[in-house]
């Protein structure tokens, strides 16, 4: 059985969690926190979350384990079969992971847990967000999903991601990054309303102490 090791707080870690539970695969979750430990280090090359267990060994970083999920377990695909829509899904899900989550990511310190950012970087992170939000409006079908009728992988980095940026935006740029982009919104809400999502939440609200506990710690 494969293991999902990671927290439930990661939005990295959730992403292959949904997908995992979407394509109805058996796994085992295991608490694993990223750092640069010897035991961390041999799960994870670079020290990060999520990892997966496989009979072969451990793979990292959420795109190649997400890929080989796919591929190992075709039944429910995440992916199209056709080269050009496969190539859109990537394209798209890359977009969003470098334009709107990685420029989100260096505002979670003030917008989650309290540490206030240095006025440049916000700076920079609105501009880039604001940048990345026009790609995904040019970019995507939302016909609901974000590469067309059907989910793909391209929504789970939508899924965890744009909610975050949004809730930088509200908290700390003072942008409601969705109030031009009604698709995006009913999207958003589609995903989150997910049957799968019920348990994604709830572990990670059962998580969230625990984990504010530990960034505390590490001030």
């Amino acid at each position: 059985m494969l293991k999902l090791y990671g927290f439930a707080v990661s939005n990295y870690y959730n992403m292959v969690k949904l997908a995992l539970l979407e394509k109805g695969v058996p796994f085992e979750e295991v608490l694993f926190v990223s750092g640069q430990t010897p035991q961390v280090l041999a799960v994870s090359p670079r020290g990060k979350v999520p990892a997966l267990e496989t009979e072969h060994g451990f793979l990292s970083e959420t795109s190649v384990i997400l890929e080989y999920i796919e591929q190992t377990h075709p039944e429910h695909p995440l992916l199209p079969r056709d080269a050009f829509e496969l190539a859109k899904v990537r394209e798209l899900l890359k977009e969003i992971e470098l334009y709107i989550e990685l420029p989100a990511r260096t505002c979670y310190a003030e917008a989650f847990f309290g540490q206030p950012v240095e006025p440049l970087v916000k700076e920079k992170a609105r501009a880039e967000l604001l940048v990345g939000f026009a790609t995904l409006k040019r970019n995507g079908k939302f016909a609901p999903y974000v590469a067309g009728e059907r989910l793909t992988l391209a929504d789970l980095m939508f899924c965890f991601s744009v909610d975050l940026a949004c809730a930088v935006g509200k908290k700390v740029l003072g942008i409601d990054f969705l109030a031009d982009f009604p698709q995006a919104a009913a999207l958003l809400q589609k995903l989150q309303e997910n049957p799968h999502m019920a348990r994604i939440v709830a572990d990670k609200e059962a998580a969230m102490p625990a984990f504010l506990e530990m960034i505390k710690n590490k001030r």
